[in-house]
């Protein structure tokens, strides 16, 4: 049986643990040769590569830091030398500096600007840069966040601004690659049992989990059949869209 994703190859940034490595596993499941940037796991990023060769498909870890812009364009040129192309990038590499409210004298601003280079500036840098190389009728995938659209508690402004930027320049870069049937979406995600939120899955609050209409956190795996099918051909005509995988956190 012909798999979806067959012959396509994939990026996805910060795919060495989390819901990286849950989508590249899930879009090689559909067939799609597969590469992972990976800033600092260099041994989990070679577990995922080899998991994802036991699928059948080619797969490669690049060491690239998101959080400098510079390494974008090495990062997609040597996803192209090694495969010969590009065919949907999944912007996933994020992290979360979160629990402070913005007049805490002891407020991190050192993270909180670096999770802007990273969140923000650093996907923005691997967009334009895949942007030239990408295949006609490609697929970017952005992984946003709920809090994206719906800040429900304190202590994430900062982290929920990154997210909803994302989703504002997604919007522009679909109109810009519309022309080429290149689609851009965003994924919106939950809570998730992620080394991102591995302090606060576990114990969430009723107030919290009262926020959803589904009464318990996602499952990475969830979230990863999100973004397959936006990098699937049933998904050709979705461009511009955000798609929540939160348990309806956003009703």
């Amino acid at each position: 049986m012909q798999k979806s994703l067959s012959g396509k190859v994939a990026l996805v940034t910060g795919g060495s643990r989390g819901l990286g490595a849950a989508t590249a596993l899930a879009l090689a499941e559909q067939g799609a040769d597969v590469a992972i940037s990976y800033a600092a796991s260099a041994d989990k990023a070679e577990t995922v590569v080899s998991r994802l060769r036991d699928l059948g498909v080619r797969a490669l870890a690049i060491r690239a830091d998101q959080g400098d812009a510079s390494s974008a364009r090495p990062l997609i040129d040597a996803v192209v030398a090694h495969f010969g192309k590009l065919d949907i990038l999944v912007n996933n590499a994020a992290i979360a500096v979160q629990g402070k409210l913005t007049d805490d004298p002891a407020l991190d601003t050192e993270g909180l600007d670096r999770q802007w280079r990273i969140n923000v500036l650093g996907a923005v840098a691997t967009t334009r840069a895949a942007a030239q190389k990408l295949s006609d009728g490609g697929r970017v995938v952005f992984i946003g966040s709920g809090l994206g659209s719906r800040v429900a508690f304190p202590g994430v402004a900062d982290y929920a601004g990154t997210k909803a930027a994302i989703v504002g320049y997604a919007k522009g870069v679909g109109r810009d690659l519309g022309p080429r049937n290149i689609t851009v979406n965003v994924v919106q995600p939950g809570i998730m049992p992620t080394d991102m939120a591995a302090d606060v899955a576990d114990k969430l609050p009723p107030a919290i989990m009262d926020l959803h209409a589904i009464r318990r956190i996602a499952t990475v795996e969830e979230v990863a059949a999100a973004v397959v099918f936006l990098a699937g051909p049933q998904a050709g005509y979705v461009t511009g869209a955000v798609l929540d995988v939160s348990g309806g956190f956003q009703i």
